[in-house]
């Protein structure tokens, strides 16, 4: 299984055929589509990729949507995050390790760096011989619009 050295290929550096290409991933029109459709909209559903592609190349079933998406995912070219109830949504930010920031009230999602400095809550105790590649973060709030809702509400 040929896998995305995610410091090698970041979806911006290289067009999204020679992606496919690079990862031993035959090029399909459902992919490419697939491919911008998270491009233009990261952390999207399965659900609203579909639609996003529909819009752009027609009839496609919702199959074959979760199939671009998990082959994609599988070769590292997607990433694929699930937040608590929540559906899964996807994103190309493959190349580092970030975390999410959710808004409670309108679900928007929204990339944050990794924090810097003492950081011993995002340390894990690995007593147990694992080895970690990858911590997953996600905070928990309300954005800006939402918070100014609210004031507006109580004014």
């Amino acid at each position: 299984m040929a896998v995305a050295d995610p410091s090698r290929l970041e979806p911006g550096d290289l067009e999204p055929g020679e992606l496919l290409r690079r990862v031993g991933l035959r090029v399909t029109a459902q992919r490419l589509a697939v491919m911008r459709a998270v491009s233009d909209d990261p952390h999207a559903s399965a659900d609203a990729i579909a639609e996003r592609v529909r819009g752009e190349i027609g009839a496609i079933s919702g199959q074959a949507v979760y199939d671009a998406l998990g082959a994609l995912t599988e070769k590292g070219l997607l990433r694929r995050i699930q937040p608590a109830g929540s559906a899964a949504r996807y994103e190309s930010r493959v190349g580092d390790n970030h975390h999410h920031l959710i808004c409670r009230s309108c679900d928007r999602v929204v990339d944050v760096d990794c924090a810097a400095g003492e950081t011993p809550c995002l340390t894990a105790i690995d007593e147990l011989g694992y080895e970690i590649d990858e911590a997953e973060v996600i905070y928990w709030g309300r954005c800006p619009d939402c918070v100014a809702e609210t004031t507006k509400g109580t004014s």
